[in-house]
C-alpha cells in the first residue's frame, strides 16, 4: 500500500511539475507577443535568438534573465515567475518614484492597413519603463509617445518584421530627414522621409528592393505624418 501511495504522490508531482512548465512557457510566448517576435525580443533583451528558442523550447531561464526580460517587456518579474499577480505591477508610487520612471503604451497595432485614426481599433497592450531621465536628455514628453510595431521587410536591415518602435506624436510635420510613421492611402508605414528642393517628398524604404516614392508639393496633404520613430530597441535621434 505504502509503495502504491508513493508512486501516486510521484505521478501527482510530475503532472504538477508538467502543468507549472506549461504555464510558464504560456507566460514566455506572451513576451513574444509583446516584443512582436521571438527575434525581437531577442533584440530587445539582449539574449541571443538562441537563447530564446531554447527558453520557448522548455529551457530554464536562470533569475537573471529573468530579469532582464520582465524589464524590457514591462511586465512584473512576480507574474513572470510564478504566474501570480498581475501582468503588470500595479502599485503606489513611492517618494520620488514617479520622477524615475515614464510608461509608454504599446498599442496591438501594427504599422498596417487601416483607416481613420491609427489607435482608434487599438487596444494597449502593455506599459513599456524608460527613465524619466533619458526621455528628458532626448527632449522627449512621456504623454506625446507611443510604441507600436513594424509590419513588413520594407525597413530590413534598420527596422525588422515585429519591431517595436517609439514615436513622437508632437513631431507630426516633416523637421529634417529621419524615420517617420505615416499614413499614405490609409495605411500606416515607417519610412524615410526626406524633402527635394522642388517641395515635394521622397518615401524612402531601407531595403533597397523597394523603390522610393516621391509625393509630389501638391499632393502633401496626402501624406499624413503620424509621429517621428525615436526608439527601436535604441535611440534614433
Amino acid at each position: 500500500m505504502k509503495l502504491e501511495t508513493d508512486e501516486a504522490t510521484r505521478l501527482s508531482s510530475s503532472d504538477s511539475e508538467a502543468e507549472s512548465a506549461d504555464a510558464f512557457l504560456q507566460r514566455l510566448q506572451r513576451l513574444v507577443q509583446i516584443a512582436g517576435s521571438a527575434n525581437a525580443l531577442a533584440k530587445r533583451s539582449g539574449i541571443s535568438q538562441s537563447g530564446i528558442q531554447r527558453y520557448l523550447k522548455g529551457g530554464e531561464p536562470t533569475r537573471k534573465m529573468l530579469i532582464t526580460l520582465a524589464e524590457c517587456t514591462g511586465v512584473s518579474l512576480v507574474w513572470l515567475m510564478t504566474g501570480k499577480g498581475d501582468e503588470v505591477e500595479r502599485h503606489e508610487p513611492l517618494a520620488g518614484d514617479d520622477d524615475a520612471y515614464a510608461y509608454v503604451p504599446l498599442y496591438d497595432a501594427r504599422c498596417s492597413a487601416g483607416s481613420g485614426a491609427w489607435n482608434e481599433r487599438s487596444r494597449v497592450l502593455v506599459n513599456l519603463s524608460f527613465t524619466r531621465y533619458s526621455l528628458r536628455k532626448k527632449g522627449l514628453t512621456p504623454s506625446d509617445l507611443a510604441c507600436l510595431r513594424v509590419d513588413g521587410d520594407s525597413m530590413l536591415g534598420l527596422l525588422d518584421d515585429g519591431d517595436t518602435v517609439m514615436i513622437d506624436l508632437s513631431r507630426n510635420a516633416l523637421e529634417g530627414e529621419g524615420v517617420y510613421v505615416v499614413m499614405l492611402d490609409d495605411h500606416l508605414y515607417a519610412k524615410r522621409l526626406q524633402r527635394d528642393f522642388d517641395g515635394s517628398v521622397r518615401v524612402i524604404s531601407h531595403n533597397k528592393e523597394y523603390q522610393p516614392i516621391t509625393v509630389p508639393r501638391d499632393r502633401l496633404a496626402e501624406l499624413h505624418i503620424i509621429g517621428r520613430v525615436v526608439w527601436a530597441g535604441g535611440w534614433m535621434v
